[in-house]
């Protein structure tokens, strides 16, 4: 009888949870660079940046908000470095 294992469901375009954690990283990497050239990064930019992927938009806030940007909130939707 064969079961599911939950450590390998598939989210958006059929990525595990650990290549959407690899994504995110790579993405915060070059949002970092983005911001500190311009100041500044849209929440819509980060959107369209990771596809439209909710597991990636999230995680890549979260990687951003541990190293020390401000991610903003529902009335100031931008990210930039304190």
């Amino acid at each position: 009888m064969e079961s599911c294992d939950v450590r390998t469901r598939a989210y958006k375009n059929g990525k595990t949870f650990d290549e959407c954690r690899q994504i995110a990283e790579k993405m915060n990497l070059t949002l970092q660079e983005q911001i500190q050239a311009k100041g500044k990064v849209l929440w819509t930019n980060l959107l369209e940046q990771a596809d439209h992927d909710e597991i990636v938009y999230k995680l890549t806030l979260k990687y951003l908000r541990r190293d020390g940007f401000d991610i903003g909130n529902s009335k100031r939707p931008e990210i930039k470095s304190f």
